[in-house]
């Protein structure tokens, strides 16, 4: 239940302790704590099961997300929640070691596509071919060891479990930052760019979502994933920067 967990002692359950710092400071997802979540007036969670405390943050003011180099990045969360926005806006270019992060991103496949099709073509019938390309680019990103931050709908657990491999064997975690937003405002963030999904597409993510929720908010982090941050949108707004150290 939300804002409740349990520390690992011989002699019950103890509640978590709750408390606000000071948010100057840049948050590193995984170290003290596997989940942050920064909603407005949301605490923090540690592991209960490894006896880790909540992280004592609010998420009102958090500047930055540091992950470390090399590292893969999860942004997920309802179509139109603003994903794509968050990246292009907060992910630094270079991590700290001067490489290039790489950014993957469905869309930008999908674009890419249509400046070189007809305009008449429908999507349907190239979708397959843009799918296929969208994975071998996260393939060869996952491949040349880079910091890499994936553009993920949230209802496709076989991409996360492909991710949590390939990382894992590679010595590499895992992370993800998800998108709490709600299903109007994530609509007219469709309608915005002009373009949506079928409403039994949209029905499905928000299924999937509404989950991965559920399961943040309640200090676990997705299967796989080395840490979750939860962020509202107000967090979302008020996060100035990602970057990989």
């Amino acid at each position: 239940m939300h804002g409740q967990g349990a520390f690992a002692t011989s002699r019950g359950p103890l509640p978590l302790r709750r408390g606000r710092a000071p948010s100057a400071g840049p948050v590193r997802p995984g170290r003290r704590a596997v989940v942050h979540d920064l909603r407005t007036g949301a605490d923090t969670y540690g592991d209960p099961a490894a006896g880790v405390p909540p992280a004592a943050r609010s998420g009102a003011g958090v500047p930055e997300l540091r992950y470390p180099a090399h590292d893969v990045l999860v942004a997920s969360g309802l179509p139109g929640s603003g994903k794509t926005t968050l990246i292009n806006r907060t992910v630094a270019p270079l991590d700290d070691d001067g490489r290039a992060v790489v950014r993957i991103d469905s869309q930008d496949m999908r674009e890419a596509w249509e400046r070189r099709l007809p305009g008449w073509l429908p999507y349907a019938l190239y979708r397959p071919l843009v799918r296929c390309a969208h994975y071998a680019g996260l393939h060869r990103a996952l491949r040349s060891g880079a910091s890499v931050v994936v553009h993920d709908c949230g209802a496709l657990p076989w991409v996360r479990r492909w991710l949590a491999w390939d990382t894992r064997r590679r010595g590499r975690r895992l992370h993800m930052v998800l998108l709490d937003v709600d299903p109007e405002l994530a609509l007219e963030g469709q309608a915005a760019r002009g373009r949506g999904v079928s409403g039994y597409a949209f029905g499905r993510h928000r299924r999937a979502v509404r989950q991965l929720v559920a399961g943040v908010a309640a200090g676990r982090p997705p299967a796989g994933c080395a840490s979750a941050v939860l962020l509202d949108r107000a967090a979302i707004n008020a996060l100035r920067g990602i970057s990989f150290e």
